[in-house]
């Protein structure tokens, strides 16, 4: 009987050993989602020359207005790793629905196409269908941008004739820069989903 018991207190105690060394997990799960993958360089950023031109050829305004926007986003966040340019379709009566399609920019990656969508509630009225150029920061890797990313309060604003406003998650900022007929600041909150295939249900 002393030496079954001796081997079962063995195992037992074996077993508490292995549990104690298990893995706890991705290294990734315990730190900030978009950040580097390990062994990987931090993404390389874009110049304000850079996003200058491409803003101003792609939503069709002014260089003077292209470069008061960037610069007033650049002045709050610094160098943006990526940009996303698309097209997207809005409309509101109180409540709304945003859906958008376009292709992620990084450079050293492939492009990307990213779809979003999303709702919103509050005092807004009206709809619209533009051209969005969305500066991505601290995406380190392209599949980071597949998440929901929330509006951030109070941060819609117009400079140059182009409205501005910022959605944040998991450590990552996109600042979406519309003009135009797609300008549309209504008193709302909410948050846009970006996915990799479009989806009809913007929640």
């Amino acid at each position: 009987m002393d030496r079954r018991a001796l081997i079962i207190s063995g195992l037992a105690a074996a077993g508490t050993a292995g549990c104690a060394t298990a893995p706890q997990g991705p290294v990734e799960a315990q730190g900030q989602v978009g950040g580097p993958r390990p062994g990987n360089p931090p993404a390389e950023p874009f110049t304000r020359e850079e996003l200058v031109t491409n803003v101003s050829d792609f939503l069709g305004v002014t260089a003077e207005s292209a470069g008061a926007a960037i610069e007033r986003i650049f002045r709050d966040n610094g160098r943006p790793t990526g940009y996303i340019a698309g097209e997207e379709g809005s409309g509101a009566i109180s409540v709304g629905a945003r859906y958008g399609r376009g292709l992620l920019y990084m450079k050293n990656q492939p492009r990307i196409e990213v779809f979003w969508q999303g709702p919103s509630i509050g005092w807004d009225l009206g709809g619209n269908a533009s051209r969005v150029f969305t500066l991505c920061y601290n995406l380190q890797y392209p599949d980071a941008i597949f998440r929901r990313f929330p509006g951030v309060e109070g941060s819609a604003y117009l400079v140059g004739g182009m409205g501005v406003n910022y959605q944040r998650a998991d450590g990552i900022t996109l600042a979406p820069i519309r003009a135009g007929v797609g300008l549309r600041l209504g008193a709302n909150i909410g948050y846009l989903s970006y996915s990799r295939q479009r989806n009809i249900f913007p929640f």
